[in-house]
């Protein structure tokens, strides 16, 4: 198919097979930092110096995001039945894989569930913090339980901020929502100025992560919002690849270049392509959230567990044993949430409306 507007149907797609894309690329540069703690070995920080292979993952999962979840919103039957269902995509599958890493993952990495506070875990479960428990991989570079969760807020926060902007209205007057990007972009740009970049482990870190996501996030809500003044072409994602790549060379303008021209390209991909056989396999079975969400304890088990491993066996070792626990979590978790729907009843499935995940260590 040469070229595609907005309106296709959104089951043909190639969602699927960009999410584990996706997920597969955090895991690829998470492992030699993980090893030890050094990220100018990752594969993309050493071509371009800017954004590594984990930070053009997050910002991927945040365009589709931004895309899939503005269109689910449109959909919505109110306020709360919107957040019902973001709560229910997002919460129980977290809680699950939180609970494991705390009863499981954080003795075997060496922490101590005796000076873990009970309330101390329950109020991070309930605002989708990462889990702690004192003692665990202490020894290592990350010592993390599972680092990777800091981007679960930040995506819960995207929802939020959607629903007061659709509340406002600015979803159906496509002006005020260019003018909410375009005060985002102003943010990313002050950001580089006077907030660190890449830290997402204290507050100023914290904040300037929330600037640099909600900016991607809002970016794939836009590619939605314009679907019918977008096509999709060859010659299209030919020269938005041209004109990127440039760009990537570029500390302050390699992120908000990839939100819009690595866009176009995502949702060529997404959109124009044919699905793969991939793809095709993961409209109804998708297990990217949990590969992503179980991917970073199973790395950090086995840089404790196996002294001196490569960061390619680390990743492959990684794929091995997380694809199965993301399949598990699909089955046993996020499908019977999906299938569950709050209010008078019940609703249909959303097609393709997974939530975004992202990586640590400041991609």
């Amino acid at each position: 198919m040469a070229e595609v507007t907005g309106g296709r149907d959104p089951r043909a797609n190639n969602f699927g097979s960009l999410r584990l894309l996706f997920a597969g690329l955090v895991i690829l540069a998470h492992a030699p930092e993980l090893v030890d703690g050094n990220r100018s070995r990752e594969l993309l920080t050493q071509v371009f110096g800017t954004l590594s292979l984990g930070e053009i993952a997050v910002d991927g999962f945040f365009l589709v995001s931004g895309y899939l979840i503005t269109a689910s919103y449109r959909a919505k039957r109110s306020f709360g039945d919107y957040l019902a269902r973001r709560a229910l995509r997002i919460y129980p599958a977290f809680v699950v894989a939180s609970l494991l890493c705390i009863a499981v993952v954080a003795p075997l990495g060496g922490g101590n569930l005796a000076d873990a506070s009970p309330l101390e875990a329950l109020l991070r479960l309930s605002l989708l913090l990462m889990p702690v428990v004192p003692g665990a991989f202490a020894e290592l570079p990350y010592p993390l339980l599972n680092g990777s969760m800091w981007t679960i807020p930040c995506e819960f926060g995207c929802y939020l901020l959607l629903g007061l902007v659709g509340t406002a209205r600015a979803l159906r007057r496509r002006g005020r929502y260019l003018g909410l990007l375009g005060g985002l972009g102003s943010l990313l740009a002050l950001r580089w100025l006077f907030l660190p970049v890449g830290h997402p482990g204290d507050i100023l870190g914290s904040l300037s992560e929330m600037i640099r996501l909600t900016f991607v996030f809002c970016c794939g809500g836009a590619f939605r919002l314009f679907a019918d003044r977008i096509t999709y072409t060859r010659r299209g994602a030919t020269l938005a690849a041209l004109l990127l790549l440039p760009l990537m060379f570029s500390q302050p303008l390699a992120e908000p270049a990839f939100a819009i021209l690595g866009g176009y390209l995502i949702f060529w991909f997404a959109l124009a392509v044919r699905p793969t056989a991939l793809s095709r396999a993961t409209a109804q079975v998708d297990p990217s959230y949990g590969l992503y969400l179980y991917a970073w304890p199973v790395q950090n088990l086995l840089v404790a567990r196996i002294p001196g491993i490569s960061p390619w066996a680390v990743a492959v070792l990684t794929l091995a044993a997380a694809i199965p626990l993301g399949l598990l979590s699909w089955y046993l978790i996020e499908r019977p949430m999906l299938q569950f729907r709050p209010g008078p009843g019940g609703a249909r499935p959303e097609p393709g409306a997974i939530p975004a995940a992202g990586p640590a260590l400041g991609a």
